[in-house]
Formats: C-alpha cells, structure tokens, sequence
C-alpha cells in the first residue's frame, strides 16, 4: 500500500521558497526569470492589503481637509460676553458653554434662591424670568443669557419691600415645605403678563409646569386670584 504523501509545514506553505544565489542577476530574458518570484504567501498579501488601506485613508481625509479649508475646531472657546442678573452685569468670559443657567445662579453668583428639583423641566422649582418671560433655568444655558435680562426670585422683591404676589403667598399660606416656591412666584408674576382667561382653570392650566409636592394648589390659586385681580381693577 502507498504511502500518503505528508503535508509540508505550514510555513512552507505560507513563505517563499528561497532563490538560488545564481538567481539574483538582472536579466532581459523572462526564461531565466525564476518561476516562483511572483508567488505571494497569504500572510504577505494580507499584511500589504492593510497598509495600503490605511496610506489610502489618510491621504483621503488630509486631502478633504485641505479642500475645505476649515480650520480645527476648538474645544471650550472662550466667551467674551456678558449678562444682567438682577439688574447687576456680570462677565461671562471663559464660562464652560455646558454650564446651564441654574447653576451658574447657584453654585457661580450664589442667588439660592432658584432652586433645583428634577434638574429635567418637569417641576419648575428652578423658574426665573429671561427678558421678562419665564424659563426653566435647569434648561438654559447660560451663555444663551448673554446680552440679555434675567431676574430671580432675589430680583423681584426684598423683606419689607415684597412682590404683590410674594405677599399674597404669605397671606394665603400658599406655601408649605416651601421647596417650590420661588418656582411658583416667578411663574405667577409671568402669568399676569400672559394672555390666558380668568376662569380658575385657566389658571391652573397656566400654572400646572410648577409642581407643589406638598399639595397648597388650592392657596396658590388664591394667591394668583388676588393679585390677578386687584392688577386688573
């Protein structure tokens, strides 16, 4: 019975078989071109066809940029800008740009009055006037403030001097843990600028982004009645 022919190593399988030093003379004659100089092992092909990749990747995007023309961008520019809180200037030069507008009240000018509740927009604890209109300060940054006018719950009025709706608050126990409320005397005070109807509802439905968890609904409505009322008599 015949021998079953052995399987050379891998290595040979995969490498060039050596020249012969007769071989390494230049010739015209492809006859004497030796018969295994074009073989490629799979390893080298594979090795090559990476390389090749990559020059071509990045000759790609250094090409793309150098059409564009565009410059790299910077990462935290420096903002040369300014805004008014409470009537004071304040500088915004080299503020992160993801600072949001409620912190920079608490933690950068100290106004503790704002207060953070959900930190998401659905309580309205953090409520504060940008241009005389109520925003959620948790979701405002505070360079979009920039050139602009906001006012917090220390802006609109001082002990002795009190808001007409801070007082109302005060005489209708509109207030219990009093978490929420500087959310919900900003956004009372914006309320009597804005056009909704005169119904209780109408209130409600204007108020309902400011949650109170202590449930005074029923003495902030009167609150807002009162001072509703007597801006309108």
């Amino acid at each position: 019975m015949a021998e079953r022919p052995t399987l050379r190593d891998d290595q040979q399988l995969l490498d060039l078989e050596p020249l012969s030093p007769s071989d390494n003379s230049v010739t015209d004659d492809a006859s004497s071109i030796p018969s295994n100089l074009g073989r490629v092992s799979r390893r080298t092909f594979l090795s090559g066809l990476g390389a090749t990749g990559l020059m071509v990747s990045a000759g790609t995007f250094a090409l793309a940029e150098e059409e564009s023309g565009t410059p790299p961008a910077q990462e935290n520019p420096s903002i040369s800008r300014s805004t008014t809180i409470n009537g004071k200037s304040y500088d915004l030069t080299g503020l992160d740009p993801r600072v949001t507008l409620l912190d920079l009240l608490r933690e950068r000018i100290y106004f503790t009055g704002t207060k953070k509740g959900c930190d998401h927009g659905q309580c309205g604890a953090c409520t504060v006037h940008v241009n005389g209109r109520r925003v959620n300060s948790c979701l405002t940054l505070a360079i979009m403030t920039a050139g602009k006018e906001v006012t917090t719950i220390e802006g609109l009025g001082q002990p002795g001097n009190l808001h007409p709706m801070q007082a109302a608050f005060v005489e209708h126990d509109g207030y219990q843990c009093g978490y929420c409320t500087s959310g919900q005397i900003m956004s009372a005070v914006a309320l009597l600028k804005e056009p909704i109807g005169t119904t209780d509802e109408d209130i409600k439905q204007a108020m309902a982004g400011n949650i109170c968890r202590c449930g005074a609904y029923p003495n902030i409505l009167a609150a807002v009645k009162q001072v509703r009322g007597n801006a309108s008599a």
